[in-house]
C-alpha cells in the first residue's frame, strides 16, 4: 500500500486499535490475538492500529512490536494495519524499519519519551522517522509532542509520506488551523481517549474519522455511532452518548490507565483471552467489571 494509498483508507470509516493480548506470564498470547482480530475485521474498520497505545505500546520491548504487526497482518485479511512507533528517534527509527519489514502498511508515530522539546527538535525527530521509511507516516499530536501549524507545513514539504494527522490535545482552536492550513494533504484523525465523546466537535473541524477505542469490543455499537454522526444524526448520537459512552467514560475515569484497562476488560468480557494489562496499568476490579457488562449485555444488538 502506497502512503497516497494508506491516506485514502485511513478517510474511508471508523478506525480500530485492537489491543494487545498477553498470557499468564505476560508474554505476547498470538493465537488469542489473531481471532480477536479477526473478528474485528469483520466490522469493516478499513485500518487497524497494532501496536498502538489502547494496545499498550509503551508497555512492550521494540523486539516484541514486528511480530504484534505481523499476526495482525496475518488475521487482518485486506484491512490495512499500521503500526505504533515512538519513543526517541533512534528507537523510533528501529521500530519503523523492523514493522515495515514485517509487513505494516504505516506507522502512527507517538509522542517521544518524558521530555517536552521545542518545534525545531520535533521537526528533526519526525522528519528522520518520516525518511527512514517508505510506508504512510502519521503523527500523534498530543502531551508532549504538539505540533503548531507552521512546523507540519515544513514537514509535509519534506516528507511526501507524512500522511495523517492525529490529535488528543483537545485543542480544538489548534486543530482548526491545522485543517485551515493543510487542507487536503493530510488526513485528519480524531484521537482523544474514548473519542466518540469529541466526536462531533471534532467533525465540526474538519475531522472526517477517528480512532475508536470500544470497538475492541462492542464494534457493532461503535458502527452504528458513526454512521450517525457522519449522517448528522444528532438523537441516535445522544442517545448512545447517554445509554454507554458517558457511563463508560464514568467507569473509564475510576483510576488512572483505565482508558486502556477498561477495554481489555471488555474484550475478555467478550470472550478473547485477551489476559491482564502490563504494569504499571492495574485491571478493572470484580465489581467494575460487572459494571462493564451490564453496559455491554444493553448494547449488544
Amino acid at each position: 500500500m502506497t502512503p497516497q494509498d494508506l491516506k485514502a483508507t485511513l478517510g474511508s470509516g471508523l478506525l480500530s486499535f485492537p489491543v494487545t493480548h498477553f498470557d499468564a506470564e505476560g508474554r505476547f498470547a498470538p493465537d488469542s490475538y489473531r481471532a480477536h482480530v479477526e473478528w474485528l475485521a469483520g466490522y469493516q474498520a478499513p485500518v487497524m492500529f497494532a501496536a498502538g497505545g489502547t494496545g499498550e505500546f509503551f508497555s512492550l520491548s521494540p523486539s516484541e512490536i514486528p511480530a504484534i504487526v505481523s499476526a495482525a497482518k496475518d488475521a487482518a485479511g485486506n484491512t490495512a494495519i499500521v503500526s505504533g512507533c515512538g519513543y526517541g528517534t533512534e528507537i523510533a527509527v528501529d521500530i519503523a524499519k523492523s514493522v515495515e519489514k514485517a509487513g505494516a502498511d504505516g506507522i502512527l508515530l507517538l509522542p517521544h519519551y518524558l521530555i517536552d522539546a521545542p518545534q525545531a527538535g520535533l521537526y528533526a525527530h519526525i522528519k528522520k522517522v518520516c525518511q527512514s521509511v517508505g510506508f504512510g507516516v502519521m503523527v500523534y499530536n498530543r502531551d508532549n509532542s504538539i505540533l503548531l501549524p507552521d512546523t507540519l507545513a515544513r514537514l509535509c514539504d519534506e516528507c511526501p509520506n507524512l500522511i495523517g494527522f492525529k490529535d488528543g490535545s483537545g485543542d480544538i482552536g489548534l486543530v482548526r488551523q491545522v485543517t485551515s492550513k493543510m487542507g487536503d494533504r493530510l488526513s485528519y484523525l480524531g484521537g482523544m481517549p474514548t473519542a466518540e465523546l469529541f466526536a462531533e466537535a471534532y467533525l465540526g473541524a474538519g475531522f472526517t474519522t477517528y480512532s475508536s477505542a470500544v470497538f475492541n469490543f462492542v464494534p457493532a455499537l461503535a458502527n452504528r455511532f458513526y454512521a450517525a454522526l457522519r449522517s448528522g444524526d444528532h438523537g441516535t448520537c445522544q442517545d448512545i452518548l447517554n445509554s454507554f459512552f458517558y457511563p463508560f467514560m464514568e467507569l473509564r475515569g475510576r483510576a488512572k490507565g483505565y482508558a486502556v484497562s477498561a477495554i481489555k476488560a471488555g474484550v475478555r468480557l467478550q470472550g478473547f483471552d485477551a489476559g491482564s494489562v502490563r504494569a504499571p496499568l492495574t485491571d478493572l476490579t470484580r465489581e467494575e467489571e460487572a459494571i462493564l457488562q451490564g453496559l455491554i449485555d444493553a448494547h449488544q444488538n
